[in-house]
């Protein structure tokens, strides 16, 4: 096995070793949706690249919910793995194993139905409407195994296990591309082929991992039946969890907004912003892979009660977090232009996505900063503060400055600049409640 103890030796080592499986299985899985862009850009055009993006926020809002139970199921794992109880591991991982199975084909079915729903709901315009239905009901049958990979792979990282989650990806990764240029590139299924592919490869690392999950090598392993199954665990869970998903889908739901009004500037800008998103993950994903270190790290010390580790460990979290956005954000500005001409050959969406770039690349640092503290936060079970302050900020802050600006500044530019704001006002109140609860503690351990 793989698991291993983030209670003990070298912090920096320790975290950094352990986000670097989760970054590359992240890249990998990012592979899928831009393998699939970028032969639909160059095989089917510019109105299939517009139909993916108007699907794509639907899909992350769908599954939104069930990301925010992994967060949940990942805290208490690392919590239950961090005091070594082995009884109520056992718990957690059945309990885990059923609401993924039962939700994943809820959301499947609810996706079917409501795909033409949500993309009139978006003003999706009528040249890509169909093309856009048929996308996203296919991807629809993804969603079982895109949820249970996700929560199994959020048990074994709180674990300390992120290697073996990263090889399933990689085999489920091949199988991706491998569909990807058989049935869009020679055999010019569009992006029905697309969404078969991704469908395909995200059955199988699911399989994989519970596979794995299964072994009987493992101590505690999953058994594939309703024994075990823990309303406590899962109220657990849910704690966190809820309050997580709610977050991902409010804050989903403000990006929808925010397409529709990218919506009303035509195909080319949706083109661009969709292709934006893809170079975006360059630099979001080992953010995130950072903050999933992070949650880990500080549930399985908050566990063992290492509060002085927490605190040395998110501070270089932060740290490498700055140093390593402010790196990969530089590298893409000097090649802007190139990396925006692997997804378009159109001329007004390269221009689009450069502008894009320049203004929020430059201040993205401050999301990494973000993410760190509030990954810190939830790995300690608090998954209210983080919620409000995410939704206030990066939804209800951020709709209000899109509203404003755009009365004054009807340009693409004007919707990408609202993105740094919200994420300088998130940074701002994360700090002032960081200090507010360091002081609460400090005062209670005098007390003690």
């Amino acid at each position: 096995m793989s698991e291993s103890k983030l209670t003990e030796g070298n912090i920096s080592k320790g975290i950094v070793g352990f986000l670097t499986p989760i970054l590359i299985s992240s890249l990998i899985q990012q592979l899928y949706s831009t393998v699939d862009l970028i032969l639909i850009g160059r095989y089917v055009g510019a109105e299939a690249t517009a139909a993916v993006g108007a699907s794509a926020l639907i899909i992350t809002c769908l599954i939104g919910f069930f990301n925010g139970m992994a967060v949940g199921s990942n805290v208490v794992t690392a919590h239950i793995f961090g005091r070594a109880d082995s009884k109520d591991l056992k718990k957690v991982i059945q309990t885990v194993w059923i609401t993924g199975t039962v939700g994943g084909l809820a959301l499947m079915v609810c996706g079917l139905v409501l795909a033409p729903i949500f993309l009139h709901w978006m003003n999706t315009p009528t040249a890509i409407l169909v093309t856009a239905v048929n996308y996203l009901r296919i991807y629809m049958l993804c969603m079982p195994g895109i949820i249970l990979y996700n929560l199994c792979s959020g048990i074994l990282r709180a674990m300390g296990d992120s290697k073996n989650p990263m090889l399933f990806q990689i085999v489920g990764g091949v199988l991706n591309v491998a569909g990807d240029i058989l049935l869009v590139a020679f055999l010019n299924k569009g992006v029905e082929g697309a969404a078969a592919a991704t469908f395909v490869s995200q059955t199988v690392a699911a399989g994989l991992i519970l596979i794995h999950l299964h072994s009987k090598k493992r101590t505690v392993r999953l058994h594939f039946g309703y024994k075990d199954f823990s309303l406590y665990s899962l109220k657990k869970i849910m704690l966190i969890g809820i309050p997580s998903g709610i977050q991902a889908i409010i804050i989903t739901f403000s990006i929808i907004i925010i397409q529709s009004q990218i919506n009303k500037f035509g195909v080319p800008a949706i083109a661009a912003f969709t292709t934006y998103y893809k170079v975006e993950m360059l630099i979001y994903l080992p953010i995130v892979a950072l903050g999933q270190a992070v949650i880990s790290f500080v549930g399985q010390n908050h566990g063992a009660a290492q509060h002085d580790r927490i605190r040395q460990g998110t501070k270089f979290a932060v740290m490498w977090g700055i140093g390593m956005t402010a790196a990969i954000s530089a590298l893409l500005l000097l090649n802007g232009e190139f990396v925006m001409r692997l997804f378009s050959d159109n001329e007004k969406v390269i221009s689009y996505g450069c502008q894009i770039m320049m203004i929020t690349f430059p201040f993205y640092f401050l999301y990494a900063i973000f993410e760190c503290l509030n990954c810190e936060i939830r790995g300690k079970g608090n998954a209210r503060i983080p919620m409000l302050i995410t939704v206030f900020s990066l939804c209800v802050v951020r709709l209000a400055a899109l509203g404003a600006v755009l009365k004054i500044w009807q340009d693409v530019r004007g919707i990408a600049a609202v993105y740094p704001f919200s994420w300088g006002i998130a940074v701002i109140l994360l700090i002032g409640i960081k200090y507010r609860m360091r002081k609460k503690e400090e005062t209670e351990n005098r007390l003690l």
